[in-house]
């Protein structure tokens, strides 16, 4: 055995830490110092490139925005407003008069955009509240509750994330049409209500992690399962759900196609295919596209809003899931 001496006046538990810090530094700093390679540069430029490529469009039409359409043309290499102006967004919101519009290349067209905008969010609300409850009771069944052939029919609804769209649009739209639902709020949301394959998928992921230990001593004190649902999962599952709803919210606010065949009325329009009808009221040969980029710009901002506040805890919870 070999005899470890100590100077004197060396207390042995500091110098125990002391020899520990100074021997993690060193590791400390060649992690942190990667000599550059070829490859991380092409990395790091392709990242950039990425990155400018996707902000560039959004970009392009704030500065459209916010130009005169009038002269919008004279410098089109600038990424600068041209002749900066209010105006554009005025005549979304309602707050130019025809004279003004038209003075700044305007068509005069009104857009009634506080009642669109109310549209918008009654139908996104209405489906995001409706489609991420149906969603975790269905996720729940296919996750918690033991039943016969249960994996054979999530199996069977998966499927449907293989059929387009576009193949249950006219069957749905006859079925609006019969329920006399057309051109009503209803027939907007209804189609959109329930769930989706991919959101029963993405609750049910995460519903599998939930230690059953937990439900199993709620179910032997006599709770049931919907009790437990209620009571132990949702306030579990807070996260993913709150994940959900915001993506379903961005979806349901996008959707153009849809409300378009349905929501033909002035009353029942919401924004996106307000903005159709925006457009289509320019003049063909001078559209108002400065009017339109601030229509879009407006329309954009709410779900922008969203993303920001909440765009961790989006990417977060996809991984937590395991949806890549």
């Amino acid at each position: 055995m070999t005899a470890v001496v100590q100077p004197a006046g060396t207390d042995p538990l500091r110098s125990e830490s002391t020899t520990t810090a100074t021997s993690t530094r060193p590791a400390h700093r060649l992690r942190t110092r990667r000599p550059f390679s070829p490859g991380r540069v092409l990395a790091w430029t392709a990242l950039v490139l990425f990155i400018a490529i996707t902000i560039a469009p959004f970009l392009w039409m704030l500065r459209t925005a916010l130009s005169n359409n009038r002269v919008l043309f004279t410098e089109p290499s600038s990424w600068l407003p041209v002749d900066f102006t209010w105006g554009p967004l005025e005549r979304v919101l309602g707050t130019a008069t025809s004279a003004e519009a038209q003075a700044e290349g305007g068509s005069g067209a009104s857009l009634d955009f506080w009642l669109y905008l109310r549209n918008s969010v009654i139908v996104s609300t209405v489906i995001t509240v409706g489609q991420v409850f149906f969603s975790a009771l269905a996720a729940y069944a296919f996750a918690r509750l033991r039943w016969p052939g249960r994996d054979k029919v999530f199996f069977l609804f998966l499927t449907a994330l293989m059929v387009p769209p576009i193949f249950t649009l006219l069957p749905n739209f006859v079925l609006i049409k019969n329920l006399n639902l057309l051109n009503t709020l209803p027939g907007i949301i209804a189609p959109f209500l329930f769930m989706t394959p991919f959101a029963v998928f993405f609750l049910r992921q995460f519903f599998l992690g939930i230690n059953r230990e937990v439900e199993e001593a709620a179910l032997i004190d006599g709770a049931g399962y919907l009790r437990v649902f209620f009571r132990i999962i949702l306030p579990m599952s807070s996260a993913p759900m709150a994940t959900l709803g915001i993506l379903t919210f961005i979806n349901a606010w996008n959707e153009y196609f849809w409300p378009q065949l349905v929501g033909q009325e002035e009353g029942v329009r919401v924004l996106t295919v307000a903005l159709g009808a925006f457009r289509a009221a320019t003049p063909q040969t001078g559209p108002d596209w400065a009017g339109l980029m601030a229509a879009s710009l407006v329309a954009a901002v709410p779900t922008m809003l969203l993303f920001l506040a909440f765009g961790r805890k989006i990417v977060n919870s996809i991984q937590f899931s395991g949806v890549k």
